[in-house]
């Protein structure tokens, strides 16, 4: 069966946010304050899905990322990632009819909204004029094979794909407990695991419910 519209638009989020591109060109020079970004000029506001496909897909590793300072790679690498998230649940909130999901979909936006603004801000504390230090090669930025849908289900989609979403930041967390030296970037970490590890709990509830 073909996969839906939907799948094919989210996979190519998830690509350019956590997986990145095995045809890769090298990214463009940047300003040192903020992280190296894959976003389209195209205005997604009406969630088109062709627009969505056209997503940049050149994302790599930034250059020298991994001799940066392991907190700045956290930073970037998160923002980026995060960034996937807010554009899968947007298009969610547009497609699905069920009312449970579009709030999850918007507590996931308005949640990680607030943790970019929080690693924006320790990032110009910390680190300004730092080149950027997006690291693909960090513990979840690449995950294994996505799960695919055989059917056309939105909801299912969605929520196989933010599942894997949401794990590959509970890994990124889970190192940066051992690895940060900043009490900030610790407390954030452990937020994460226990907010996404709930949600992924939710996620496979509802998978299974919404199966039978």
């Amino acid at each position: 069966m073909k996969r839906s519209t939907f799948y094919t638009g989210i996979m190519a989020i998830l690509t350019a946010a956590a997986i990145g591109a095995g045809c890769q060109t090298p990214p463009a020079a940047n300003s040192g304050n903020a992280p190296n970004s894959t976003a389209s000029s195209t205005d997604h506001s009406g969630h088109d899905m062709s627009n969505m496909n056209g997503h940049d897909m050149t994302t790599m590793s930034d250059p020298n990322a991994s001799s940066q300072p392991f907190d700045l790679q956290f930073i970037d690498s998160m923002i980026h990632h995060h960034d996937g998230a807010l554009k899968m649940s947007e298009t969610v909130i547009a497609k699905t009819q069920r009312a449970e999901l579009k709030t999850f979909a918007q507590k996931i936006i308005e949640d990680q909204k607030k943790e970019i603004a929080t690693m924006k801000g320790w990032r110009d504390q910390w680190y300004a004029g730092k080149p950027s230090a997006l690291n693909m090669e960090m513990s979840g930025m690449k995950m294994s094979e996505m799960a695919e849908s055989a059917g056309v289900d939105v909801d299912r989609e969605f929520l196989e794909m933010m599942t894997q979403h949401h794990k590959g930041a509970v890994l990124m967390a889970e190192q940066a407990l051992k690895k940060s030296e900043r009490s900030e970037i610790k407390t954030l970490a452990d937020r994460i695991i226990n907010e996404q590890s709930r949600e992924i709990t939710k996620m496979e509830q509802w998978k299974q419910a919404w199966t039978k």
